[in-house]
């Protein structure tokens, strides 16, 4: 591991290990990442793979069975992220917050080319499943994952930094979709540039191919900060907050209630607004009714810090 900052206990680094080639994407580095992903996210209890459901509104239906006791099998499957004691025991040993690093003057080339253009297609397909897996992995990780952007996020590396839950970069930093100009459009890393940054500026990212710096992005899309030494205190504070200042189990269930309401679109018309304001309503009730939440709340009334459960 590079002499990276110390992090405090219930953090770790999800680190992108290929500096000598630019930490470009080849095959052996996304499997790596996808093995920390497994390994940051898999019980201790069952040796499973716990992460958080898929962003479809029904399976509230499913959290709601299972905190009533009238569901076996959700409450097998989702009890971990609504009961402070089974996240404890799912949980125990495992980060609350992850910080995705690379060292070196680039953060991320992309997929290795050079790699890409030997392998047979099979193994070209086995890439891209992989690197869609990875992507997968940080958006559905119940710790959510900080993005430390050092240097040039180019191609399949802009999709990586722009798929973090909280990337952070210095306003010099280029962020690049440079497909179009090799015949070859990023049509995979446009995925997360399109839900970061809205899809006109991710098009025109995706058919101009130009560089962009951090500090001409859409306002507020990522965390923009001056220089090396405020990147290290932004991500410092960052930590500190989600690892010793909030909850675990709120935040991960908070994280896919967020996510998936904004997926809701009004299936009868409209924008969805009166959808999703009744669909976060009952997900207040389920957060209403964890003992983080009660703590927190009794820690306001009592006027001290609270002393979270998970």
């Amino acid at each position: 591991m590079p002499p990276w900052p110390r992090l405090p206990v219930k953090a770790a680094y999800l680190a992108l290990n290929n500096p000598k080639r630019r930490n470009a994407l080849s095959l052996s580095v996304l499997q790596d990442l996808r093995d920390q992903l497994h390994r940051f996210n898999t019980s201790p209890a069952d040796g499973k793979l716990r992460i958080l459901p898929a962003f479809q509104p029904a399976i509230l239906d499913k959290l709601e069975a299972a905190v009533a006791g009238t569901d076996a099998q959700a409450a097998a499957e989702y009890g971990w992220l609504l009961e402070a004691p089974k996240w404890r025991e799912h949980r125990e040993g495992l980060p609350n917050v992850l910080v995705l690093r690379s060292e070196g003057p680039v953060f991320s080339a992309g997929h290795d080319l050079g790699e890409l253009r030997q392998l047979p297609y099979n193994e070209v397909k086995e890439t891209f499943a992989i690197c869609a897996e990875v992507m997968s992995l940080i958006r559905r990780s119940p710790a959510p994952v900080i993005g430390a952007v050092h240097g040039l996020a180019t191609a399949a590396g802009c999709q990586l930094a722009l798929a973090t839950d909280l990337p952070i970069a210095k306003a010099e930093t280029q962020f690049r979709l440079p497909g179009a100009s090799l015949g070859l459009p990023c049509t995979s890393p446009s995925t997360s540039a399109s839900r970061r940054l809205g899809n006109a500026f991710a098009y025109r990212m995706l058919s101009t191919a130009e560089p962009i710096r951090a500090d001409q992005l859409p306002v507020g899309s990522i965390d923009v900060v001056a220089d090396e030494e405020a990147l290290e205190k932004r991500v410092e504070t960052i930590v500190d907050r989600m690892a010793n200042q909030t909850a675990a189990q709120p935040q991960a269930l908070g994280k896919w209630a967020y996510w998936t309401q904004v997926g809701l679109q009004g299936g009868e018309g409209g924008d969805g607004y009166e959808e999703a304001v009744a669909w976060t309503g009952r997900m207040m009730a389920l957060h209403a009714r964890g003992e983080d939440a009660r703590e927190g709340m009794n820690s306001f009334f009592e006027k001290r810090k609270p002393e979270w459960k998970t």
